[in-house]
């Protein structure tokens, strides 16, 4: 059985006799499939057991029709199947055959255009349209042939190739035992005995690579204190391929090495200003998702405080900064496979996770993304927020197994201190609280993590009781007090000032969140501890006469 992904989707064959619902459901997802790279919809598979129900049939005049029918109700979509499939429970499904619109951007016979972002089918924005438009050349750029043919490449480049491709373990065997030309086909560097695009860019000479319409280019800026550039160097020369700039770059930029030092124990600690795993996947990133059909270079800046990088292009449609961490979209498909099988990047999709992760275990913040028509910039920046959060979650990773999803979601809860549930999800950019379980539900199972609150009001701490067993000298903050001892600072604040504001309560406890002395001042009155003036508007707060002298009669 075909397994279901970004570019598989499975579909009940009641969505073939429900009429004209179904039917257009259906459409939408082969509109969502023709504006990215194409795909599959397995008709007759049921979603809860992702198997055709038992005894199930189809016939070849049910596929025709349903062909048909999606073809009159899509534009710019071209929908194609072969015979009926059989299960290995006997049953039958079949599988339309989606190819990706070369050049027109598809839609619903009524005009709606939909794309398609990770596994889900959306409704196109404005942005997205114009992005979409933009990038139907950039996704076919890859696979354009050019006049120059396989045979008039080095054979030793050829070669060199294919033995990088057999040493890796990401590759199946299957494609290891291919010829030196067919492993260079089906990674699609040549088609039909002709270089592509993509094929000049990898094994091209540099006069051809500079013929391409926009090659890649790369500039290394350094800056100083007061942003003046004191180094610069640039990949102009196209002498390069994609893999050779890369680590090219890793060699030459040196100020992306430099590193802190803080006291542990009788030793100092270095922490890169950026960790290697962090640069790779930044520049990766880069290369991957640069557009080939825009002008522009690569830049590289290095700051006394950040890493800025920005590449030609605007993130894939579908992505923004708000979902970036779950959401994938290829704009180089080819590119980033041959990355990914050269072991050069993590795995599709997991680039933005790893550099989640590596910045909480580093206390430094998580990158920056911002995204304009014609560019995308990440920014990471090297300072170390919190030395003693770096040094708790050492404590944790030798003493506990955690995923990834769970270090970046301590590394969250340790740098805030105490961090809401609403913080907590945006900050993950999750929105279903199943999906927030899945980051904190063994913190809270494991002791690490303790909540306090209900619902969307929780909030997340880290174990007093952990702290204490990994002997960090964590200095105490009022950050994290409980909300009955603030409350008893409050009072004893308006015994010796009473009729304060808010603001001027909160001053004498500049540690504590605003809002968290306004929620214990506003739960005071409503117990009936304190009394305000009247109107909204510069309001003050004193003790209740009845709760100030019973405390004054206690003390008699």
């Amino acid at each position: 059985m075909i397994a279901e992904d970004k570019k598989t989707d499975y579909k009940s064959l009641r969505a073939v006799q429900t009429g004209d619902a179904g039917f257009r459901k259906l459409a939408e997802a082969c509109v969502c499939f023709a504006n990215a790279q194409g795909g599959q919809l397995v008709i007759g598979i049921e979603d809860k057991d992702k198997l055709p129900p038992v005894n199930q049939t189809i016939s070849v005049e049910l596929i025709n029709q349903t062909l048909n029918r999606l073809r009159s109700l899509c534009f710019g979509v071209a929908v194609s199947s072969d015979s009926i499939q059989q299960h290995t429970n006997g049953s039958h499904y079949f599988v339309i055959q989606v190819l990706p619109s070369l050049k027109a951007i598809a839609t619903t016979s009524d005009g709606k255009i939909f794309i398609r972002i990770g596994d889900q089918c959306h409704a196109a924005r404005s942005e997205d349209i114009v992005r979409l438009a933009t990038e139907k050349d950039a996704f076919q750029w890859e696979l354009q042939p050019r006049a120059t043919v396989i045979n008039n490449v080095s054979a030793e480049i050829v070669a060199t190739f294919a033995s990088e491709i057999r040493q890796s373990p990401r590759v199946k065997a299957m494609v290891k035992a291919f010829s030196d030309y067919e492993i260079a086909e089906h990674y699609n560097l040549t088609l039909g005995g002709q270089l592509t695009n993509f094929g000049v860019l990898w094994m091209g000479t540099a006069a051809q690579r500079s013929r391409l319409a926009y090659p890649m280019t790369v500039q290394y800026i350094v800056y100083d204190d007061l942003g003046n550039k004191i180094r610069k160097i640039d990949w102009h020369d196209y002498t390069q391929n994609p893999k050779e700039q890369l680590l090219d770059i890793e060699r030459q930029a040196i100020e992306l090495t430099y590193y802190h030092e803080f006291p542990d124990g009788l030793f100092r600690r270095p922490i890169r200003f950026y960790d290697v795993k962090v640069v790779r996947e930044l520049l990766v990133n880069a290369f991957v998702h640069k557009s080939f059909t825009i002008s522009g270079d690569i830049f590289i800046s290095s700051y006394p405080d950040r890493l800025e990088v920005r590449n030609p292009g605007g993130l894939p449609t579908g992505i923004t900064k708000d979902n970036i961490l779950h959401r994938t979209a290829r704009r180089n498909p080819h590119l980033i496979r041959i990355f990914h099988d050269l072991n050069l990047m993590e795995g599709e999709g997991s680039g933005y996770d790893l550099l989640y992760e590596i910045s909480s275990r580093d206390a430094k913040p998580f990158p920056e993304v911002y995204s304009e028509y014609d560019s995308t910039t990440v920014v990471q920046y090297s300072k170390i927020l919190h030395q003693e959060t770096v040094m708790l979650l050492d404590f944790v990773s030798t003493h506990y197994t955690l995923s990834q999803r769970e270090f970046i979601a301590l590394g969250l809860i340790a740098r805030q201190q105490k961090i809401l549930t609403t913080q907590l999800s945006r900050e993950l950019q999750v929105a279903e609280e199943e999906r927030l379980r899945s980051y904190v539900g063994r913190l809270l199972e494991q002791g690490i993590v303790i909540s306090r609150g209900m619902k969307k009001g929780t909030e997340y701490l880290i174990n007093p009781k952990l702290i204490a067993s990994a002997k960090i000298n964590l200095k105490p903050s009022l950050k994290v007090i409980e909300p009955h001892r603030l409350k008893a600072l409050i009072v004893e604040e308006l015994k010796l000032r009473p009729e304060s504001s808010v603001n001027h309560i909160h001053r004498q406890f500049e540690e504590v969140l605003l809002k968290d002395v306004r929620k214990a001042v506003y739960s005071l009155v409503s117990e009936g501890v304190l009394d305000h003036s009247p109107g909204k508007t510069y309001r003050i707060y004193w003790l209740v006469k009845k709760n100030r002298d019973g405390k004054e009669n206690n003390a008699n």
